[in-house]
């Protein structure tokens, strides 16, 4: 198996595969919004210039240039969320320099301390956003306490008004993204599992393949079908069915790693994808999720899922034509029986390769199920 794990993982930053989609789609949003600020603070730091000093259009240079390796690295790094994090990190860092070299409590430009962490507010879950008030609070203490003790205590009225505008501000930021993440996960959460959906597969896959493309890296998908669920809903209803994709759902999250994603593509039908998994591990996951399923026995009830497995790697990553592999072997699964695994050629290899069935042995490959 391939080192998926090193590919995508979860951290403190995003420990979930939705708080990382968040982030992506934050610093798309707020893209316009960013460039405007940018050009708001380049014309102040322009007009006053003759006053305190053109060094401060280099610290502005920084910045810019800060942000645009965001913009070219945040949709191929494995790891998006850390750079987003670093990026506001040192931007906080170059205003805190020309805080302290201003006038410490008394300089122009302490106001400005406050957006960095309005722009985690924008990104990043409460916990994070926690954080960056105590990291700005603990900056601003030291760029003016720290520079200038005496000044700080004798006239403290900067740096109190200072960090009133911190809290209001990002109260304000982080009440607008929390109504704003409630109706987007709305959109993009299957309210029946709880499990990522297909308008959230479509910007996540892109990014994936991306990722191969410039590793090299393999990419996995497993369909996976409920067999006989028609079924089950005739003989026990239609709310012990959705009972017993719930709890399959629950099976499947919880035997998956942080970088391995489900997502209910509707019906009984689910889909997972494995960034950094060759064909032999996507088998070996697709395996385990069966015989977890089959073990269960959701709501009391002996159920069991087919699963069909295809892979590619590196340029060959290609959506359309590894959801079609994926479709064409469990086609086989459900053909030879069900509740059993069958893999799809690797796409973009020359060669068969064998279908792993549910009780270990292999069969031949159908010349068709690409």
């Amino acid at each position: 198996m391939n080192g998926g794990s090193s590919l995508s993982s979860s951290s403190w930053l995003c420990p979930t595969e939705l708080d990382r989609a968040r982030v992506i789609d934050a610093n798309d949003r707020v893209r316009t919004i960013r460039h405007i600020g940018a050009g708001a603070v380049g014309l102040a730091l322009l007009a006053v210039a003759p006053w305190i000093g053109w060094w401060t259009l280099g610290l502005l240079a920084l910045c810019a240039l800060n942000f645009a390796n965001v913009e070219r690295r945040i949709h191929t790094s494995p790891r998006p969320e850390r750079v987003s994090a670093w990026a506001i990190v040192i931007t906080l860092g170059l205003i805190a320099v020309g805080v302290a070299i201003s006038g410490g409590p008394h300089s122009p430009a302490l106001p400005w301390m406050v957006l960095p962490a309005a722009m985690v507010a924008a990104r990043f879950r409460p916990q994070v956003v926690i954080a960056a008030l105590a990291l700005t609070t603990v900056t601003i203490v030291i760029v003016t306490l720290g520079v200038d003790p005496a000044a700080t205590i004798s006239d403290p009225v900067n740096v109190i008004a200072t960090l009133a505008l911190l809290a209001g501000i990002v109260s304000i930021v982080w009440a607008l993204q929390s109504a704003e993440l409630h109706h987007r996960d709305e959109a993009i959460l299957d309210p029946l599992t709880g499990l990522l959906n297909r308008h959230a597969l479509v910007p996540r896959f892109v990014e994936i393949s991306l990722q191969a493309r410039l590793t090299g890296q393999p990419v996995s998908l497993v369909l996976c079908d409920v067999d006989g669920f028609k079924e089950i809903n005739d003989e026990h209803g239609h709310d012990r069915g959705d009972a017993v994709l719930r709890d399959i759902a629950y099976e499947l999250r919880k035997r998956l790693r942080s970088f391995e994603l489900v997502y209910r593509l509707g019906g009984e039908e689910f889909l997972i994808v494995l960034p950094g998994i060759g064909l032999e591990g996507g088998i070996v996951t697709a395996e385990r999720l069966r015989e977890a399923v089959e073990q269960a026995r959701p709501k009391d009830i002996s159920v069991t899922i087919s699963l069909g497995v295809s892979s590619a790697g590196g340029a060959t990553v290609d959506y359309d034509e590894l959801f079609r592999a994926a479709d064409s072997a469990l086609y086989e699964a459900k053909r030879a029986g069900r509740n059993r695994v069958h893999a799809a050629e690797r796409l973009g290899v020359a060669g068969d390769l064998d279908a792993l069935t549910a009780d270990g042995s292999r069969s031949p490959r159908p010349a068709h199920a690409r």
